[in-house]
């Protein structure tokens, strides 16, 4: 039954160094922490090179579809089947890269995700969950992260949460505005 869905192998959030901030593997490819980190390591090093600041870049590597996008020092990447749908993927992408703008206010570098980590591992989990793509719209994913923290009790200052709930808030409202 799972063969019937769009499903993502991983989502990757690495630094210009090609370092981990944060990842999620959704299947067994990749079984251990060692050949996790080589993954990382050679899709950041055959990607490195690119120039995937405006628009995302695709690429085939290893059997693998990946997708991937560099805004300041920070490089995201989604990772599908080779028989993936490659316009699935990229709106998977889109929708991660957009949400974390929108939960970090649009200061989007290393030390902003790692101050924010708790936030960005929650859009993960609204995005996808168990390699099943849940949600692809950004307002609603950064919505969802920012009433969750409300909720959960995160350990965010309640600014930020205030901040970024009232941001997803109005993204939303213009774009029902608009529709």
């Amino acid at each position: 039954m799972q063969d019937s869905f769009p499903s993502i192998k991983n989502i990757l959030l690495l630094d210009s160094e090609g370092k981990r901030v944060a990842v999620k593997y959704y299947s067994d490819d990749w079984p251990t922490l060692n050949a996790k980190l080589a993954y990382e390591k050679s899709v950041f090093t055959k990607t490195q090179k690119s120039n995937a600041r405006t628009e995302a870049e695709i690429t085939m590597f290893d059997g693998y579809i990946v997708i991937y996008k560099f805004i300041a020092d920070l490089h995201f990447f989604v990772t599908g089947g080779d028989d993936e749908n490659e316009l699935i993927i990229s709106t998977v992408l889109q929708a991660f890269f957009d949400a974390v703008g929108i939960l970090l206010r649009n200061n989007v570098e290393k030390r902003s995700a790692l101050e924010n980590l708790d936030l960005i591992l929650l859009c993960l989990d609204e995005i996808v969950d168990g390699g099943i793509i849940l949600e692809t719209d950004a307002n609603v994913i950064a919505g969802n992260v920012a009433s969750q923290g409300l909720e959960g009790g995160a350990i965010l200052s309640e600014q930020t949460i205030t901040q970024a709930l009232a941001t997803a808030r109005e993204h939303l409202a213009r774009s029902l505005l608009s529709s």
